[in-house]
């Protein structure tokens, strides 16, 4: 099963991050373009919250149900109950290295459906494309809290 990791740092303290990230617009502000995130119903992050979105990668629709777990101030876990991939978890950890300064790891286990999802799935969530996306998180996350 393939694993990505990613980790930087933000020169903003663990309350800013954990807010950041709490907000329900998130998805939205650190999703890159040319992705489109279309939000249906997203609850208050908490334990068990459910959140349903479609991204729309060009014409394609990828209709994604995730369910949050191990939520705290110190991260949370999205796990995709319904989606285009056979398995996707993503841990958010948050370690506070400072008063103004917190690493923030992303932890991805995620495997791929057969077909035509599946090859979706493998052009969108391979290695380049993953580096390309949380590179984009970086920035925008840094851009929002310094």
């Amino acid at each position: 099963m393939p694993v990505f990791d990613y980790r930087f740092t933000v020169p903003a303290s663990l309350t800013a991050v954990r807010d950041f990230h709490h907000d329900t617009s998130a998805l939205k502000t650190l999703t890159p373009p040319p992705t489109i995130v279309q939000l249906h119903a997203i609850e208050p992050l908490g334990e068990g919250s459910v959140s349903r979105f479609t991204l729309w990668v060009g014409p394609l629709p990828l209709k994604w149900t995730a369910v949050h777990r191990d939520v705290s101030d110190r991260g949370f876990t999205d796990v995709q109950a319904e989606g285009p991939a056979a398995k996707w978890e993503h841990t958010h950890t948050f370690t506070p290295l400072a008063d103004d300064l917190t690493e923030i790891h992303e932890h991805i286990e995620y495997a791929h459906q057969r077909g035509f999802w599946g090859l979706v799935t493998r052009l969108l969530f391979s290695k380049p494309n993953l580096w390309f996306m949380f590179g984009y998180r970086r920035w925008v996350t840094r851009r929002k809290l310094s």
